[in-house]
């Protein structure tokens, strides 16, 4: 039986310093994490300083946004300060680490979807430098993944290949072997997902297929692009349960005409998908479809930066483009929900076609 591997937030921030942020002598950069993370934040903070970067260390409590959200009058709620838009204008860079707690009363999804919408300029200046966003392993995401803390920990290590003596050279492997699918992708026009209570078509053609290679999302090992706005036409069930803004949804059914939204459901949290939904006009229609392609993640935890990457799985995401891809939908939402197309997900496996070829078939790549 192979041992479990014990976390090391040292190795995690060497990962993060040089390669997802390749920091430069001089950069500024802004490190923005929860009090939970620290062994991780400190970690960081000292790499970027001894590869003479000038990091900006911005921490939270745990449920901050919560009571933000629950407690704070309509003014403050609705109105991003401007010292943040200022403190981003000055950065180089930012990196987000995320550490999942347990909340002590969910707030009113709309107030939570107004925060969200508040922060669309911040989240556009974030996007417009470089970025990279990771995970620290607390006990309530290992909780949320039903893992031990010590079966989380190793999750963690080799979904981002800390496992390997070189994981830069790993990450290297991967994205080779993406280029290689986007080489297939790029001359395709018509995608069309088919699995039990699924069957959806988008056009693509035209628009730019991103690499993601753990440049920006730790771990990582995907292919996305922006569908052409009006295209999405039928029905999508999401298998994968995905969280917003801390609440579980399960069971999600979209139906699109003409890329638009016209009806949604769910069997768990249809109130927070409703309200995603509403938060904008652009919230209705898609700004991404990913392609899962990180076989090391073998099954949902619960967190959408591992479980959109599982290979063998197809992600959609409502709302804002990534302009790299060429996407032009606007919005204060971008949330990813996942299709499982593999059989063992014991959903009924499922397919991908591209211009009517079969292109995937129950997770496995084969044209």
């Amino acid at each position: 039986m192979t041992s479990l591997l014990a976390y090391d937030p040292a190795k995690h921030a060497e990962l993060l310093a040089h390669y997802c942020l390749y920091a430069q002598p001089g950069e500024r950069l802004l490190v923005a994490g929860s009090t939970s993370a620290l062994p991780l934040l400190s970690e960081l903070h000292r790499a970027l300083l001894r590869a003479g970067a000038r990091p900006v260390l911005r921490l939270n409590y745990p449920g901050q946004d919560e009571d933000v959200a629950t407690l704070a009058p309509d003014s403050v709620l609705d109105a991003l300060h401007p010292a943040e838009l200022d403190d981003m204008r000055q950065m180089d860079g930012s990196l987000r680490v995320m550490a999942p707690e347990a909340s002590a009363q969910a707030p009113d999804a709309s107030r939570m979807a107004r925060l969200l919408a508040s922060r669309a300029e911040l989240a556009s200046l974030r996007a417009s430098k470089k970025w990279a966003l990771t995970l620290y392993p607390t006990p309530h995401a290992a909780a949320q993944a039903d893992m031990t803390q010590a079966e989380f920990e190793d999750f963690v290590m080799r979904a981002m290949f800390l496992d390997r003596a070189d994981p830069v050279a790993a990450w290297g492997e991967v994205r080779e072997m993406q280029a290689r699918l986007i080489e297939r992708l790029s001359r395709a026009d018509v995608v069309r997902i088919e699995a039990p209570g699924t069957d959806l078509t988008l056009r693509v053609g035209g628009r730019t297929w991103a690499n993601s290679d753990g440049k920006r999302n730790m771990p990582s090992g995907e292919v996305f692009t922006g569908p052409l706005e009006d295209s999405a036409e039928g029905v999508v069930t999401f298998t994968v349960p995905a969280a917003y803004q801390g609440r579980m949804v399960r069971g999600a059914r979209l139906v699109f005409r003409a890329g638009q939204v016209v009806e949604a459901s769910a069997e768990e949290g249809e109130d927070v998908l409703l309200s995603a939904l509403d938060t904008d006009p652009g919230a209705r229609f898609l700004g991404e479809l990913g392609i899962g392609t990180n076989f090391g993640i073998q099954r949902p935890s619960g967190n959408i930066l591992f479980d959109e990457k599982i290979g063998g799985t197809v992600h959609l995401a409502i709302g804002k483009s990534y302009p790299e891809t060429g996407g032009l939908n606007k919005s204060a939402v971008h949330w990813d929900l996942i299709t499982d197309l593999r059989p063992s997900a014991g959903k009924g496996g499922g397919r991908i076609w591209l211009d009517g070829e079969l292109w995937q078939e129950n997770g496995q790549f084969i044209g």
